[in-house]
């Protein structure tokens, strides 16, 4: 479980093909492999990572670098199939049992990929327009929440296949949503609450 807080931006250093997906070798910022003691951060292998809102299992750690495993079913429902070397990702590790939920309740299950159709700037804030599959639409309010490429925001607007998003400076400086572009493909988590919810409309009118 996350919160759609991102802890910082990693850099991705290797992506190296394998027989069913890829290995992702990236280089996490210095505030996630230290501690406010200067230890070494507390991660392992076996522990969950969201990039970019997907929640993959770190599979080795060490020498100032993580790695991860996706494969066909990860890369089928999310843009990690199109990283690169050199590109930036949102990292958030796994919330504990005693942590602050300043977002909301974000699984890192990523339910599909929208295309940025708008970026209109007013000063230093954004809105941004998404373009997604109608059954993503279908499940977002006006003033709910979503995740953006693991980021948690607020809904401003919603139509039958795309919505709007008002980013604040901070959320451009501290994520990659401020590097998005026209075009660009970004991962999309809708609120569990709706979903649970159509699920049980669904069995009411049926």
């Amino acid at each position: 479980m996350f919160t759609g807080l991102v802890e910082g931006l990693g850099r991705i250093d290797r992506i190296e093909v394998e027989a069913a997906g890829i290995r992702i070798e990236l280089i996490p910022p210095q505030l996630l492999l230290v501690d406010e003691t200067g230890s070494s951060a507390p991660v392992g292998n076996g522990d969950s990572i969201a990039i970019n809102g997907c929640c993959l299992t770190l599979v080795g750690w060490g020498g100032g670098r993580w790695s991860f495993q996706a494969g066909e079913e990860t890369l089928s429902k999310t843009n990690l199939g199109f990283l690169a070397p050199g590109d930036h990702v949102n990292l958030e590790r796994s919330l504990p049992a005693q942590g602050r939920i300043g977002g909301h309740f974000v699984q890192g299950h990523i339910d599909g990929t929208g295309i940025v159709d708008q970026l209109d700037r007013d000063g230093e804030w954004l809105t941004m327009g998404i373009r997604v599959p109608a059954p993503l639409a279908d499940l977002m309010v006006a003033k709910g929440s979503v995740a953006v490429d693991g980021v948690s925001l607020t809904v401003v607007s919603v139509e039958a296949d795309r919505f709007t998003i008002a980013l604040i400076p901070h959320t451009l400086a501290a994520t990659t949503l401020g590097q998005q572009h026209l075009g660009g493909t970004v991962n999309i988590e809708t609120d569990i609450l709706g979903k649970y919810v159509k699920k049980l409309m669904a069995g009411v009118q049926g």
